[in-house]
């Protein structure tokens, strides 16, 4: 919604600069047009993927009544509310929508074979068992890996850059700490973690969408480096 507001704030911007450009059809042959042009197509873009839906003869009324200063049919509150109301409107559906789908994919993914569910909810599955020790939460631990979402998206990955990362496991989601602590060094396992152990209703800026799993293959490498114990902490800090 804010990035919606944004532009559409530009988009009113330009239309004060050229009102002329409100017409049935737009000649592009200017600079001024070709902007107004665009500002309409990134607006239009922007409502099209939240599912807005314009009545396009009202729009450009009440568009015109502002930027010509005539009298307008609701009082600006007023249309501040039923704006507010719709993006909230629009919103709630998405996340209903969003938390259904992945409802389902976690339902039909923990019922294939291989796949275990612990007991936050978080599922994984293990390509290759290995037999070294297993990390703790404060551990630094040295690891290859791929993260994805359901629709088989990559939006990280070590692998592509091949060179292994060190990631402490008390600065990452509460879905690999877990998922990492299960595996002994030298294995390979691949992750479900659902949203509620990622990044759950907000999401992570334009990658990774509200209410998302994400599948991560992960080899554990090595322990890097391993929490203190209280006593070894302690001697430190003297």
């Amino acid at each position: 919604m804010k990035n919606t507001v944004i532009i559409a704030c530009f988009f009113l911007s330009a239309m004060a600069i050229y009102p002329g450009a409100i017409r049935e059809e737009a000649d592009l042959s200017d600079d001024k047009a070709k902007t107004s042009y665009a500002f309409g197509m990134v607006v239009g873009a922007d409502f099209k993927q939240t599912g807005f839906e314009i009545d396009y003869a009202a729009f450009t009324e009440g568009l015109k009544a502002i930027m010509e200063e005539l009298e307008t049919k609701l009082d600006r509150d007023e249309a501040i509310e039923i704006v507010q109301n719709a993006f909230e409107s629009i919103m709630n559906r998405q996340a209903a929508e969003s938390q259904a789908k992945e409802a389902v994919f976690l339902t039909e993914n923990a019922s294939r074979d291989g796949i275990t569910v612990t007991e936050s909810g978080l599922q994984y599955e293990i390509i290759e068992e290995g037999n070294g020790p297993k990390p703790e939460s404060g551990d630094t631990v040295l690891v290859h890996y791929e993260g994805k979402l359901t629709n088989d998206t990559v939006f990280d990955s070590s692998y592509n850059q091949e060179k292994p990362e060190e990631i402490p496991l008390n600065m990452v989601i509460p879905g690999w700490s877990e998922g990492i602590q299960l595996m002994n060094v030298g294995s390979k396992f691949r992750l479900f973690i659902p949203s509620n152990l990622a990044y759950g209703e907000y999401g992570a800026g334009s990658v990774i969408p509200p209410y998302s799993t994400l599948i991560f293959t992960i080899d554990l490498l090595d322990i890097v480096q391993e929490e203190m114990d209280n006593e070894e902490t302690a001697d430190f800090a003297d």
